[in-house]
């Protein structure tokens, strides 16, 4: 199946927001659909979907969100289609995020997976990512929800970003 990548449409949130429910990705601390507006507002060109069609219409097989702060890129939210995993399509997102943020002048991306993620960290390794040795720490600025939030003691950080 040929994709092609491509910046996020607004008519695209529904098949995203569903992507990433499938995956696994949406907590219930992050509303997705506002995390969405969110970026939307800030360097949208660095929201990709991967589109693929097999035998009917275009439809959204994978998304990622990426920034740059003016010292570190940062991706988000990446998430290829359960039954699609491991055909490169993750590969073919971050080498095309990739660009854009050397394009821009990022000299250093940055990523976080929740920890016990080996399948996904595995993934990132293999594409040259390593441990950074560094702890990330997050403060909930806004309240999405009133959900289960991460608990007291730190096991999970949320931010913004959907981590």
């Amino acid at each position: 199946m040929e994709h092609l990548i491509r910046p996020f449409r607004p008519e695209d949130t529904d098949a995203v927001v569903a992507l990433w429910e499938s995956c696994g990705l949406v907590r219930p601390w992050n509303d997705p659909r506002r995390d969405i507006a969110r970026k939307l507002t800030v360097q949208p060109e660095l929201f990709l979907v991967a589109e693929g069609a097999a035998g009917g219409a275009p439809e959204v097989v994978a998304a990622g969100m990426a920034g740059f702060d003016g010292h570190r890129g940062w991706v988000n939210y990446l998430a290829v289609r359960p039954d699609l995993q491991g055909g490169g399509l993750g590969r073919a997102m971050m080498a095309e995020f990739e660009r854009l943020l050397t394009d821009m002048g990022c000299p250093k991306l940055n990523l976080q997976v929740r920890a016990g993620n080996e399948q996904v960290i595995a993934f990132y390794e293999t594409l040259g990512y390593a441990p950074d040795q560094a702890v990330s720490l997050g403060k909930r600025l806004v309240v999405d929800d009133a959900g289960p939030g991460p608990d007291a003691a730190g096991v999970e950080r949320a931010n913004a970003a959907g981590v």
